[in-house]
C-alpha cells in the first residue's frame, strides 16, 4: 500500500496521499449553471499529474490544513490545523468541469476515500486580490484507508516499498519534494522534507544488502571432497 499526502495519516498497510469532504461534486455540476469556472485545489500529485484537461493553473495555498503523509491508498501509489498547504489550483471551465469532476471523483473519492470541500485558495503572485473558492479533495480520520501518525522513518521504510498502477510510492515522495523546493521556497513543509532525508538516508543502505546478495549468489560454491 502507498501512503499518500492528505495528500494525512497513515497505518502499516497502504503508502501515503491527500484528499477532501463533501456531497458529490459531480451532482452538484449537472444540477448546476457551470458559467462561471471552477477551480480545483490539488496538494499530492495534482501538482504534477493533473489527468484532465484545464485553461490555466496557479500555485498557492490553502489556510487550515497541513499536508501529512497519513492517507493509504493500494490502487495509486491535509488535515485541519493551523498552518498552510501549498500546491496548484486548477482553473476549468465549460465542458472541462464536468470532465475533470469525473475524472477525480474516481480517482479521488472513489478510489482514494477522499472526501471533498470548498475552500479558499490564495495565489502566489503578489498582484493577487482576493482568495479563489476551490475544490479540494481530503482524507480524514474516517476514511477506510486512514492510516493514523507514524514517525518519519517508519514512513519512508513504507514508501519503498510501495508501488500500484500509476507508479512507485518513491516517486510520489520525491516529485512532490520537488514542486515544494523549485515552486514554493518561501515554505516550509518540515515533515515532506523530514520524510525525503529519511527516505534517502535509507536507499544506500538496500542497494547494498542488494549488491551484497547478488554478489553472494554468483560466487561459485566449492565441493567438498
Amino acid at each position: 500500500m502507498k501512503r499518500d499526502p492528505q495528500r494525512p495519516e497513515e497505518r502499516p498497510e497502504p503508502p501515503p496521499r491527500p484528499l477532501l469532504s463533501s456531497s458529490s461534486p459531480s451532482a452538484q455540476a449537472e444540477g448546476a449553471e457551470l458559467a462561471a469556472p471552477l477551480w480545483i485545489f490539488g496538494y499530492g500529485s495534482l501538482v504534477w499529474r493533473p489527468g484532465f484537461e484545464f485553461t490555466s493553473r496557479k500555485v498557492g495555498f490553502i489556510r487550515g490544513y497541513s499536508r501529512r503523509f497519513w492517507q493509504g491508498d493500494t490502487f495509486h501509489r491535509g488535515s485541519e490545523k493551523t498552518a498552510c498547504t501549498w500546491g496548484v489550483a486548477y482553473e476549468v471551465r465549460g465542458e472541462q468541469i464536468a470532465a475533470s469532476l469525473e475524472y477525480l471523483n474516481m480517482r479521488e473519492a472513489v478510489l482514494g476515500g477522499y472526501d471533498t470541500k470548498l475552500v479558499k485558495f490564495h495565489p502566489q503572485e503578489k498582484d493577487a486580490e482576493e482568495p479563489i473558492l476551490a475544490l479540494v479533495y481530503i482524507a480524514t480520520p474516517q476514511n477506510p484507508s486512514y492510516l493514523g501518525p507514524a514517525s518519519e522513518e517508519d514512513i519512508a521504510a513504507q514508501i519503498i516499498v510501495s508501488s500500484g498502477c500509476a507508479g512507485h510510492n518513491i516517486e510520489y515522495l520525491l516529485r512532490l519534494a520537488d514542486f515544494m523546493r523549485y515552486f514554493c521556497p518561501q515554505a516550509e513543509d518540515k515533515h515532506l522534507f523530514s520524510i525525503e532525508e529519511a527516505l534517502i538516508s535509507i536507499l544506500p543502505c538496500l542497494y547494498y544488502t542488494e549488491e551484497s546478495l547478488e554478489e553472494s549468489a554468483s560466487v561459485p560454491q566449492k565441493s567438498k571432497g
